[in-house]
């Protein structure tokens, strides 16, 4: 019976990688690709610095737009009331530097702001068709911006009113009643309330006080539009029945008149003397 020899087996001789660390092995990896990795560095660096300079020009952009703006302010609400000349020259400066914010800086968080406030100095400089097309081309640039579109509709309807264009007014204030996020609803219906009265139309009035009240009670408007409906209902109870005069009878004799005591006594007496007689 045969025996088969088994022949240990011979380990390779080990690699020189083997006998190196961790530590060594990731030098010598950086070593091979240190080409690669030079240029990885490098376009992390390029793509920082441009992030850096678009984050400080956007700095710089918005630092000057704010201050024009607060100059714009300053021209804006210091218009001397005891004289028209230099207000209307103080306000139309307000409207320069508006609109070079509006123009020169349109992505800066103080844009929108400007643009309302340009519309609404074109409206008191009596700019009103400008000041109409400002109030547009912020809807159309910020409709997004809800804390601010209910205002400038709001805005844009009294520039209607102020050009006559009643049915443009109601239409824009009834867009605000449409918004969910909108917070001067109570003073629209207080407005379009107006609006019906001022039509002869005391059943939509009626309609939009009593919508104010319900909706908005805490509103400062639901009590003058309480004083609204009172006087409403009053206009539309039937008129109250005309007093009658008291008929004069056909049978009382005129005034006349009075005579002194002694004539009217003697006058009797005289006629019944004659009967004597």
């Amino acid at each position: 019976m045969s025996y088969k020899i088994r022949v240990p087996a011979k380990d390779d001789p080990l690699d020189e990688t083997q006998l190196l660390t961790g530590l060594e092995r990731f030098l010598l990896s950086l070593q091979e690709h240190r080409r690669a990795l030079l240029v990885g560095v490098g376009v992390l660096l390029v793509a920082a610095a441009v992030v850096a300079g678009v984050v400080w020009y956007d700095y710089q952009t918005t630092l000057k737009a704010r201050e024009l703006d607060q100059e714009a302010t300053r021209h804006y609400l210091n218009r001397p009331a005891d004289d028209p000349k230099k207000a209307r020259e103080q306000l139309m400066q307000a409207i320069t530097l508006y609109k070079q914010v509006v123009e020169q800086y349109p992505r800066t968080p103080v844009a929108p702001l400007a643009l309302f406030h340009l519309g609404n100095a074109q409206v008191l400089a009596n700019e009103v068709d400008a000041g109409i097309e400002t109030y547009k081309r912020f809807l159309l640039l910020y409709a997004d911006n809800s804390s601010f579109v209910s205002l400038v509709q709001q805005r844009l309807a009294y520039a209607f009113l102020l050009k006559g264009e009643q049915d443009q007014a109601a239409k824009t204030f009834a867009a605000i009643l449409e918004a969910p996020l909108a917070l001067n609803k109570d003073q629209v219906l207080f407005e379009l309330a107006k609006l019906e009265e001022s039509h002869s139309r005391p059943e939509g009035a009626l309609g939009h006080y009593q919508d104010l009240m319900k909706n908005y009670p805490s509103s400062p408007f639901a009590s003058e539009a309480a004083v609204r409906v009172k006087v409403l209902e009053v206009k539309k109870s039937p008129d109250s029945p005309p007093t009658i005069a008291p008929v004069k009878s056909e049978n009382t004799a005129p005034p006349t008149q009075s005579e002194p005591a002694g004539k009217s006594i003697s006058k009797p007496a005289a006629s019944s003397a004659k009967e004597k007689s």
